[in-house]
């Protein structure tokens, strides 16, 4: 998906965005050119690979490990979303008092005020595709949470975030992901274990040595009559049927990603989501899940959420994102069915906004943001954690909502209860989470 996330030069004020690190960089995105791949597999020369094939974009490493089963799906909001929009604290007055054109009503003042949730907070009117989720133990807020990174630059903090430290500065290169992957253990051996969707390697798997990128789950099939295809797909299980030397190996787990993937079709799902990036790429790790390709976590960035200018109430730039994020997580729910049970959706983003409304109606860079967590193994209430409270001597720095849970004890408990790592203190190099318990 592409990510249009930055509307300012990284640190509030507007401007073009600087370039990303290169994918070229060591460890960034360890994957082998689509030539390279396929000449190592011996049917370099074959055309009936799909164009743009996602062969290219597999990187086999010997045996994986972690738990096989349930699913962590990290979806990063990037541009700093505001976390005083999706959860508004209706019983503060600071808040109305300093948000006088971009607060949201609080539940019953108006016909477009929030919807109850827990008689202090109020879920955005655009976020009511949600309410089900939350009625029913399936999703959970958690408010003021972030980073220790005070920056308020996109960059850092989302480096910060993504490398799974306390601040940008020093620390593993690595990915958190790409951490857990390394130590956790499982008898899985897929190719597909770890899976970004979109066009970029986030940093959050840096130094994984399996992990996939693909923009759609068609980019595995192959573009024969079915029985050419079987007859090719037989020639070739022949070929790597024996050895175990690696591009053998390698050629037998993609042959063997090729033939369950052949035969799913995403699109057929297509009129259940938003025909937008989000909803294309939550279909393709529907379909992944579906299809029990041994995925354990996958990636997806959503951005836009810069909104510096214009921000909006219940109308406008902000409330129409928020629009297509839960319809997009409401989708994906119901389209997965009961194997959401086997499945976390957990949402966050660099920081949250400024709690004052600037002159342009929108909100700056701020510190403490929000977090969801949806999906199976979740426990109420349906907002957890500790809020700070935003009146004048309770902010922080020029006016932020205070961080009071550090994200890592978010991804830390959900790496340990529901992917069944226990070793979260090395994955956050010697961070001991605090267990918030909103996991059964």
């Amino acid at each position: 998906m592409k990510s249009s996330w930055i509307s300012c030069d990284g640190h509030g004020e507007t401007g073009p965005a600087p370039e990303r690190s290169s994918t070229s960089e060591p460890g960034m995105r360890f994957a082998l050119t689509r030539r390279g791949l396929l000449a190592g597999l011996g049917i370099g020369a074959l055309s009936w690979i799909a164009p743009g094939s996602a062969l290219s974009q597999i990187a086999v490493h010997p045996a994986l490990r972690g738990r096989q089963g349930n699913v962590l799906v990290v979806l990063f909001l990037r541009g700093g979303a505001d976390g005083l929009s999706f959860l508004v604290p209706a019983f503060e007055e600071n808040y109305y008092r300093l948000r006088p054109e971009t607060a949201v009503p609080a539940p019953g003042r108006s016909k477009d005020a929030s919807i109850r949730l827990d008689g202090r907070f109020g879920l955005h009117p655009s976020l009511a595709p949600l309410m089900s989720l939350f009625e029913t133990g399936r999703l959970v807020a958690i408010p003021a949470c972030g980073s220790m990174d005070d920056s308020h630059s996109h960059f850092e903090a989302m480096s910060a975030m993504e490398r799974g430290l306390a601040t940008q500065g020093q620390g593993p290169s690595t990915g958190w992901i790409a951490r857990h992957m390394a130590i956790a253990e499982t008898a899985s051996k897929s190719a597909l274990r770890a899976v970004a969707i979109g066009n970029t390697m986030p940093d959050s798997l840096r130094g994984a040595t399996r992990a996939a990128l693909l923009e759609s789950v068609s980019d595995y099939h192959l573009n024969l009559p079915s029985p050419q295809r079987e007859d090719a797909m037989g020639r070739l299980a022949k070929m790597y049927g024996a050895g175990d030397d690696e591009v053998t190996s390698a050629g037998r787990e993609t042959l063997e990603v090729v033939r369950k993937l052949s035969d799913v079709r995403p699109e057929a799902d297509a009129a259940h989501y938003p025909n937008s990036d989000l909803g294309h790429g939550l279909q393709e790790v529907a379909a992944l899940i579906r299809a029990d390709v041994g995925l354990e976590i996958a990636c997806l960035d959503k951005g836009g959420w810069d909104t510096h200018v214009g921000q909006g109430s219940t109308t406008g730039w902000l409330p129409s994102m928020l629009d297509d994020l839960a319809k997009c997580l409401a989708s994906f729910a119901s389209d997965l069915g009961r194997d959401l049970s086997r499945v976390n959706v957990v949402v966050m983003s660099e920081f949250g906004r400024r709690v004052e409304e600037n002159s342009g109606l929108g909100t700056d860079h701020g510190h403490g943001g929000l977090m969801f967590v949806m999906g199976g193994g979740l426990k109420g209430p349906s907002v957890q954690g500790v809020w700070p409270g935003l009146d004048d001597h309770q902010l922080s720095g020029p006016g932020d909502v205070q961080v009071t849970t550090d994200y890592r004890s978010v991804l830390a408990e959900l790496l340990e209860t529901r992917l069944g790592n226990t070793r979260s203190d090395t994955v956050f190099e010697g961070f001991r989470a605090a267990r918030l318990g909103f996991t059964a």
